[in-house]
């Protein structure tokens, strides 16, 4: 593995694929809430994409192995608004091979999505996580 930094440029691709796909847009907004942290006074629904987790590939000796959690927070009275969101990002990202100067992405792979309510019953959410392997260019 080289020095090079995966996870910033990888995180910073898929916040702007998130953002620009019409079907996140469709559940989110025309300035759809995607961010790696929600400002104070984010509205909802939006997406978050953190924690990131990324770690060496055993063997291959030059790719990095990274398992992302997105998550959408709704204010919206049952799950369907986080399930749509979630719903969205999946279709946007699952099983594709977006371009990042500097890397090749190698797989990207949706392993799981769930959606619940929080305390209370006044929010939702909705967590996808995905696994990405990247490499040098």
């Amino acid at each position: 593995m080289s020095g090079q930094d995966h996870a910033g440029p990888l995180v910073a691709t898929l916040i702007a694929r998130l953002k620009a796909d019409a079907g996140v847009r469709a559940v989110l907004g025309v300035a759809p809430r995607v961010w790696d942290r929600a400002p104070a006074e984010a509205g909802e629904p939006f997406l978050t994409l953190g924690p990131v987790e990324s770690r060496p590939v055993r063997g291959l000796g030059c790719g990095v192995e990274h398992r992302l959690t997105l998550t959408c927070s709704s204010a919206f009275h049952g799950v369907e608004e986080a399930r749509a969101a979630i719903a969205a990002a999946r279709a946007c990202l699952d099983d594709t091979r977006p371009e990042i100067e500097g890397l090749r992405v190698i797989s990207l792979t949706a392993t799981m999505a769930e959606t619940f309510h929080g305390r209370g019953f006044a929010r939702a959410y909705g967590v996808l996580r995905l696994r990405a392997v990247t490499e040098d260019a």
